[in-house]
């Protein structure tokens, strides 16, 4: 038998004992094949349902293609259409606006200090004649000057500064940056130096800068030691105190006891945090202490290293206006060189910092008698021996890697 379409109609063999089963085909079916539907109460949901049940064992599909769990439970509801891609957004734009952020304030700690080096005062301190050939690495003078100018009468009493007119140096330090190898050096000139001044004979070398201010002492020192000095860096009192102050003062272990009228301070015997007029009295005290000069040459150098090295902390870098602070208080309270660069700078205050932790040399240089008596009054005598042999292992460019006999304050 055909239907209308003369497509054979599918017959089913009879079954014993049941009625003949009537089949419609669906004519609409697009590819020809027949479907059948059955008319009797032997075939419906519940056979439908365990004939489209996978075998056992098998694995079950939603209509989407994906497995379904174990047990029949549903899939987890799938997240809406671009949801995915709004949150992986969001997070790129945080990374974003965070690395923008890190940029800027990297920028900032940059432009900080070189905005506070554009306005430092400078001074010629070229000395006239004949100089030393250049040796080996660089050499810096770095001077603490008590001068009172631009104090009030309230200032100098708060700092303990006397009212002495005039210009003197309370601190002079070498520093000696190598070029190859060793480590750099802070190289304490006692105030009270009985040495030759040109032009003006022999006198405390203090006396050179109250003469002829920066450029005499550079001359008198160039003379006596036989390097040539390539930057000057001078900061005054009340400047010095503006530097600690603007760090939020500065930790430091006090060996001894001091109490020192004239300096106005008494401190204990321990470490502990110092303001900036203690802090300046800690530098300058100097009759209280059994060593005198030689003793407080030590105390400068400790000091000086402590304040680089708490400017390199995170409370100091990360905290904007504290950076701020400190480099352009740093910058009002010093004088440069004429030719004393930013990077001249940097290598004085690395190996400051480098002290603090033993990464640089903290010496003196040798003497043979501190307390001499001169016609400049009582003064410190040089071991000439061992002094010229410290200045001719830094000129030449030999490695220090340890302190030079002498070189510790002992008198030779």
């Amino acid at each position: 038998m055909t239907d209308d379409h003369a497509r054979p109609i599918p017959r089913r063999p009879a079954r014993d004992g049941a009625d003949d089963d009537v089949y419609v085909v669906d004519t609409r079916s697009r590819r020809g094949a027949p479907r059948r539907t059955p008319r009797d109460g032997a075939r419906g949901p519940r056979a439908g349902a365990a004939a489209a049940a996978p075998p056992p064992g098998a694995a079950a599909y939603d209509e989407l293609g994906r497995p379904l769990p174990r047990g029949g439970a549903t899939p987890p509801a799938a997240p809406p259409p671009g949801a995915r891609t709004r949150r992986r957004g969001r997070g790129r734009t945080g990374v974003s606006v965070l690395a923008l952020l890190v940029v800027a304030y990297l920028v900032f700690l940059v432009v900080a200090p070189l905005h506070a080096w554009s306005n430092v005062s400078r001074v010629d301190v070229s000395p006239e004649g004949r100089r030393p050939a250049a040796g080996d690495g660089h050499t810096y003078l770095l001077v603490g000057s008590d001068s009172r100018e631009g104090l009030t009468a309230a200032q100098k009493r708060a700092l303990g500064t006397g009212s002495a007119d005039g210009r003197r140096t309370d601190t002079i330090i070498l520093v000696h940056v190598p070029s190859g190898g060793g480590k750099s050096s802070l190289i304490s000139v006692p105030r009270d130096s009985y040495l030759p001044i040109p032009g003006h004979g022999k006198n405390k070398v203090n006396a050179s800068f109250s003469i002829g201010g920066p450029k005499l002492l550079t001359r008198t020192l160039e003379q006596a030691t036989g390097l040539r000095i390539d930057g000057y860096l001078e900061i005054g009192l009340a400047g010095f105190a503006d530097v600690v102050d603007s760090l939020g003062g500065v930790d430091i272990c006090v060996k001894n006891a001091i109490k020192d009228k004239k300096a106005h301070i008494d401190l204990p015997q321990g470490c502990q945090n110092l303001d900036g007029p203690t802090a300046l009295g800690y530098v300058r005290a100097r009759y209280s202490d059994p060593k005198g000069d030689i003793g407080r040459a030590e105390r400068q150098r400790q000091f000086l290293g402590a304040v680089v090295k708490k400017a390199a902390t995170p409370s100091t870098v990360l905290v904007p206006w504290r950076w701020w602070g400190f480099t352009h208080a740093a910058a009002s309270a010093v004088l440069v060189g004429q030719d004393t660069g930013l990077v001249d700078a940097y290598r004085i205050l690395s190996t400051m910092r480098a002290v603090s932790n033993d990464g640089a040399l903290s010496l003196v240089v040798p003497i043979s008698d501190p307390n001499a008596t001169t016609s400049a009054g009582s003064s410190v005598l040089w071991d000439d021996k061992r002094a010229a042999e410290l200045f001719t292992m830094l000129r030449d460019g030999t490695p220090l890697d340890a302190p030079p006999p002498g070189t510790d304050g002992t008198p030779g």
